[in-house]
């Protein structure tokens, strides 16, 4: 039976929220195993397509390739394929599902707008059609399914019930820092949130320094040390800033956190963002370690100067971390915002998923380094291992799926040519010739979509506007478009060959020609095409 190469975006289900739809969407990774991603130069086989958005800077409910977005902050998978995603200058919480875009929580309409006319945000509670947030942020969701909002602008924690009623479950509206109960607390632009087995809500108090423990009772507890560290931004302009100490958890510093994943163990991993770093609070042993990043802060500087650079973890640099998330196998996919890429870290080593370093950004979706981002500020890993990424400047939601191959390799060393995810049914088994894969000419041009004919002893494939020509035992091939005119001729690598009164081509120049991505995958013996 042909098995799916590239996992493609699972159908979304029911059309309500439900309880037992929430309960797997977030717990301890997903059935995918990142071992399973095939990789290429340190960097695993992508493609990246658009799940919902135009790009343009505001407002449209509807189909998802005509929904608009203003700057979406945060996303969060849920089990029937359905995306949360906190539409963080429209004040409100999106859902992508079946192939529309509309309102989850917050007023539909904006009834609300500041002096430039844009949406304004408030802090109202009640039904999720009549409730008001303010920049919300970072998305999780507990057993029961309720769905928690880092509702940044509010300066509050809020919870939407399975029933769409939103409460607010610590905070107040008013910034500062406070623990306490429910709004007896105080909070500073909480800009992410996650939830352990045990029910107790996890907050990324950003401009506080902070990670906040929310228990199941409402209790709002502070875990690390305050930082008293100040910088004089300006001339006689002196503002508080975070710090950086790992150690004891109860003595730990961070610097503007703003993305949370909890792991398999029940552990928080941090973005530490201002310090460039991803840190690891290992509860049971009350302590914080750095376990990707580093780089020192200048003297008198915010931050500690983002930089690029994948390899081991501990000389991995980043721009501005932000949301995190972890998957089934261990590692940790990060949103490297100024980087406008998505890192990978696992095993001790950071390798870079899609976009590039700073140099390189804007949009384009397609294939592995041709990707390119546009701030990425969150990530969450869907149930099929792929991701789902909330692109902030292209006011885009996009996805990234993993290249993985079937498990049911030949086990004989036979070569196996994968065509956008099916195996090639091949009569005459496929070789290799002078390193280069040579498969039957029928069979290459019947999957590649040519026309196969003969002329005076040529090998004729003609398809999409494109004349090749070739010919047994000569290394040489001609391509002839129709748009271009002129001939161009072009050297093989290997050249077409009879066996058993089968013709022989090269698989690759064909392929490349027809506009298909080649990849060889030599640990399996297979010939990867995508198109």
């Amino acid at each position: 039976m042909m098995r799916r190469l590239v996992k493609r975006w699972f159908a979304a289900g029911s059309a309500g929220i439900g309880i037992a739809v929430l309960a797997a969407a977030f717990f301890f990774g997903t059935a995918f195993s990142a071992s399973a991603m095939v990789w290429s130069d340190g960097r695993p086989l992508i493609q990246a397509r658009d799940l919902a958005g135009t790009g343009v800077y505001d407002e449209f409910d509807g189909p998802a390739e005509r929904a608009e977005f203003r700057h979406p902050a945060g996303v969060l998978v849920l089990a029937d394929g359905g995306v949360l995603v906190s539409d963080s200058d429209n004040h409100r919480i999106r859902i992508v599902r079946d192939g529309g875009v509309s309102v989850f929580a917050g007023v539909p309409v904006s009834l609300l707008a500041d002096d430039a006319g844009l949406p304004a945000g408030a802090l109202v509670d009640g039904p999720s059609d009549t409730s008001l947030f303010r920049h919300p942020a970072g998305l999780a969701a507990d057993r029961s399914g309720n769905i928690y909002v880092a509702d940044a602008g509010n300066h509050a924690i809020r919870k939407i019930s399975p029933s769409g009623d939103v409460t607010t479950l610590a905070g107040s509206g008013v910034l500062g820092h406070r623990d306490g109960t429910g709004s007896g607390a105080l909070f500073h632009y909480p800009t992410d949130v996650a939830v352990d087995a045990a029910g107790n809500v996890y907050v990324a108090d950003t401009l506080n320094h902070a990670i906040r423990k929310i228990s199941p009772r409402g209790e709002v507890t502070t875990l690390n040390a305050l930082s008293d560290r100040t910088v004089e931004v300006y001339d006689g302009v002196v503002v508080p800033a975070g710090g950086f100490a790992d150690g004891q958890l109860t003595q730990a510093l961070f610097n503007e956190p703003s993305g949370l994943a909890i792991d398999a163990k029940g552990n928080l991993y941090v973005s530490d963002t201002g310090n460039q770093r991803i840190r690891y609070i290992d509860f049971a042993a009350g302590t914080v370690t750095t376990v990707a990043g580093g780089g020192d802060p200048a003297e008198n500087a915010l931050y500690v100067q983002g930089d690029y650079l994948d390899g081991p973890a501990p000389l991995a640099r980043f721009n501005s971390p932000k949301g995190i998330a972890a998957d089934g196998d261990g590692g940790l996919f990060i949103a490297d915002s100024l980087n406008h890429a998505i890192r990978y870290l696992k095993d001790g080593r950071v390798h870079t998923v899609a976009g590039h370093s700073a140099a390189k950004y804007g949009h384009r979706n397609g294939f592995d380094t041709d990707v390119l981002l546009n701030v990425p500020v969150d990530v969450a890993v869907d149930a099929a291992g792929n991701l789902v990424v909330a692109d902030k400047f292209n006011n885009r939601i996009r996805t990234v799926e993993f290249v993985s191959l079937p498990d049911d390799r030949p086990a004989d060393g036979t070569v196996r040519v994968l065509l956008n995810g099916e195996p090639l049914d091949f009569e005459q088994p496929p070789a290799i010739r002078s390193g280069r894969t040579m498969v039957a000419v029928e069979a290459a041009a019947d999957a590649l979509g040519y026309a196969f004919g003969r002329h005076d002893g040529d090998i004729i494939l003609t398809g999409d506007g494109v004349t090749l020509a070739l010919a047994v035992g000569r290394s040489g091939l001609t391509r002839t478009a129709e748009a271009e005119g002129l001939p161009l001729e072009a050297s093989l690598d290997a050249a077409p060959f009879i066996r058993d009164g089968t013709i022989y081509v090269p698989l690759r120049p064909l392929a490349e020609t027809a506009g298909f991505k080649v990849d060889w995958h030599k640990e399996t013996v297979t010939v990867i095409l995508r198109k």
